[in-house]
This record gives structure tokens, C-alpha cells and sequence, in this order.
């Protein structure tokens, strides 16, 4: 079974008397280990198809299976559980809490979840060392610059072991520099074994991307696989 699968998703909305169709009898499968970009214009859906994936909003109709869970037979608690232990989120203004402390922002999923403080606080020191952050574990937001809070953001995604990482145009605030520097701590955690779904709306960061799935209008109009360079190769050209 797939980690993601997704079939016949319908989202509309109320506009006064109407229904308006946002997603239009979507189908998706997403494996475990794949790095997936979405993307689409303003307005074609890619952000209801995130919202549904995340489990932030539910279908009107169809089915989604999120790592062997039928989510649309779950109440809002269950459906919150299971997101908090499966779903990492990565957004585009990092969403840290600017009062608490890089260590603190990263243990709260983790409070969420019930794990005990200790382990909370080791687990989350492990994961900012993973990402170069440990010598700034104390410092709060705005003590940082926007790459090293979006790494913050990332060690929070990541701390709850989640089975997909779901992120929201993560580079959309930084400079090109550092966008780079976390679409490459990306792939690095995608060859690590992490199955990531990225939002975009910028074909040069979906290159970047082993699978692309073009939505337009509600519907998926196109689902390709890059050819992505190995790290030899990578290596022969940059030399």
C-alpha cells in the first residue's frame, strides 16, 4: 500500500448558493521515500490539495488512506492525533513561537505527543545538531537569521519521527542563497529516507524534485519523474 493514496478527492465550497469545485476528482499515490513537488498557478488548487494531504481540511468526497489510516472515517480528535504523529510541517514563515527558544519550539510537537520532558529535550537537541543548529539551541527567533529559523522549523517537523514531511513553499521567504541552502538540507533529508511532499509554485525548486505533479483548475494535468543526478555524477559536473 502506498504511504499516501488519494482517490476521487472532491473539495468544494459554499459561494453563496453555489458549490464551487476547488479539486476535481483528484487521484494521487505517494511512496514511502518518494521527494514529490506540487505545483500550480494561483488559484489551482495546490494549497486545498496540501490542506487535504496535511489532514488541515477534509474532502467533500473520496478517500484518502495516509499510511494504512482511512482518514475520512475519523472524528476531529483522531484526525488531529494522526496528523501530530504523522505529519511534519514545514511552512513558509517558519511559524515559530517567538517567545520560546529554538529547543523549546522544536519540543512542543513532541509535548503534543506526549513524550516525556527528558526524552523531548534530547530528542530535540539531537535533531538541531542534525542541522547545524545545536550551538543555537537557546536563542529565540528573532535571534536568528530567516535560514536558521526555517532549520528550526524543519528540527520541530522532524522530531515526532513523522512519516511524510509536508512542505509549504519552504524557501518562498528566504533569499535565493539560503533557499538554496534548505532546498539542498531537503534533498539531503529525502536521501536520508524521508518521504517529503513539497508545495510550489517555482518550477526551479520542483526540479529539484524526483516527481512532479502539475495541477491546474482542480485536476492534475500532468505527474512526471526528474531524472535526478547521483551524487558521483553531481560530483564529475560541479568539478
Amino acid at each position: 500500500m502506498s504511504l499516501i493514496e488519494l482517490k476521487d478527492i472532491v473539495k468544494q465550497f459554499k459561494r453563496g448558493t453555489e458549490d464551487l469545485t476547488i479539486l476535481r476528482r483528484v487521484s494521487l499515490s505517494v511512496e514511502k521515500g518518494e521527494f514529490l513537488a506540487i505545483v500550480g498557478p494561483s488559484g489551482s488548487g495546490k494549497s486545498t490539495l496540501m490542506n487535504t494531504i496535511g489532514l488541515l481540511d477534509m474532502p467533500t468526497s473520496g478517500s484518502y488512506i495516509l499510511d494504512g489510516v482511512v482518514t475520512e472515517k475519523l472524528k476531529d480528535d483522531q484526525l488531529a492525533e494522526v496528523r501530530n504523529k504523522k505529519i511534519g510541517f514545514i511552512f513558509q514563515q517558519f511559524n515559530l513561537l517567538p517567545r520560546l527558544t529554538a529547543i523549546e519550539n522544536v519540543e512542543l510537537p513532541m509535548i503534543y505527543a506526549g513524550i516525556s520532558k527528558k526524552e523531548r529535550r534530547e530528542r530535540g537537541m539531537r535533531m538541531l545538531e542534525t542541522l547545524g543548529m545545536g550551538g543555537r539551541s537557546h536563542h529565540r527567533p528573532s535571534e536568528l537569521s530567516g535560514g536558521q529559523q526555517q532549520r528550526v522549523a524543519i528540527a520541530r517537523a522532524l522530531a515526532i519521527g513523522p512519516a511524510i514531511l509536508l512542505a509549504d513553499e519552504p524557501t518562498g521567504a528566504l533569499d535565493s542563497a539560503t533557499g538554496q541552502e534548505v532546498l539542498e538540507l531537503m534533498i539531503e533529508l529525502n536521501q536520508a529516507g524521508n518521504t517529503i511532499v513539497l508545495i510550489t509554485h517555482d518550477l526551479h525548486i520542483a526540479e529539484h524534485a524526483k516527481r512532479v505533479v502539475t495541477i491546474r483548475d482542480g485536476e492534475i494535468v500532468s505527474d512526471k519523474h526528474n531524472k535526478v543526478p547521483t551524487e558521483r555524477q553531481a560530483t564529475e559536473v560541479s568539478v
